[in-house]
């Protein structure tokens, strides 16, 4: 059900800047919006000729009606899929940048397959269809793995938070670590929980030969969550035009760890002239 004032402004959903170009940034499992602050700085000025939009899904802490996340309603990735068209809907967005980082990479597919006119670039920063190994896959985990994973979330979440934060975010950069810590820390249990169902146990891999739009998947040179196989999966099945770039960091979180990095993998896709100061 679509919030009285619109689910933008239940989002959270903001602009920076008024150009003719759009990027909308959607953050992935456990975070929020600030996940991007760092990337914010060094792509925005006052002279390019884009603008930024930032939100928050409905999982987010920062989202203040909590009721808006329904475990039984977003069993699946489709109805985030709905979700950001009713968002880009309403804000009247249309071929627009996407950059989605791991969830928020499929969420992007299916919309794209939904509503290809709103899409112009998909971007997906570790992204994956199916996170566990099966057949000749290699999605990253087992069964086993996926079961210790949600255990551990249901058993002792704030165990869980301080450990999965250390193995998923380099732990040389401890800055990074701590902001991804605080981010699931805000997270009430049952919604990371069943987040993690949703996210960790899906299969995706069918919806990639209907994704027409053109792609850029964006992979960290080491990924606990995501292996280089995936993104070398994807990048073959994908039916649009697809471009894989490998950027030299550890950890599944670039925008946090290697920003500049991903700075410049942007302006190299899409040609903005981001300040790269």
């Amino acid at each position: 059900m679509i919030p009285e004032k619109g689910l933008s402004s239940a989002l959270n959903a903001r602009i920076i800047g008024s150009g003719r170009e759009t990027i909308v940034l959607a953050h992935g499992y456990g975070t929020e919006q600030s996940i991007w602050d760092k990337i914010i700085a060094p792509m925005f000025d006052d002279n390019n000729n884009y603008k930024v939009v930032l939100f928050d899904w409905p999982f987010s802490a920062a989202v203040e009606d909590q009721s808006l996340y329904d475990p039984n309603k977003y069993s699946s990735l489709e109805p985030f899929a709905d979700d950001l068209i009713t968002l880009m809907t309403e804000m009247n967005l249309k071929d627009v940048n996407f950059l989605g980082h791991s969830m928020s990479g499929m969420i992007g597919c299916l919309a794209s397959i939904k509503r290809p006119d709103l899409f112009k670039r998909l971007l997906l920063i570790g992204a994956s269809p199916r996170y566990t190994n099966i057949d000749d896959y290699e999605g990253g985990f087992t069964s086993s793995d996926i079961e210790d994973l949600l255990k551990n979330i249901e058993s002792n979440y704030e165990n869980w938070v301080s450990a999965f934060s250390l193995g998923v975010v380099d732990p040389n950069d401890m800055a990074s670590v701590n902001k991804f810590r605080e981010c699931l820390q805000r997270m009430r249990g049952e919604v990371a929980l069943s987040l993690a169902k949703t996210v960790f146990c899906s299969d995706y891999r069918d919806i990639l030969e209907k994704v027409e739009t053109p792609c850029t998947i964006i992979q960290t040179s080491s990924d606990m969550v995501v292996p280089r196989s995936v993104a070398q999966y994807m990048e073959k099945k994908i039916k649009g035009k697809v471009t894989l770039e490998i950027i030299d960091t550890n950890g599944h979180f670039p925008q946090l760890t290697a920003h500049l990095d991903l700075v410049k993998v942007l302006n190299g896709v899409l040609g903005f002239g981001f300040n790269q100061i």
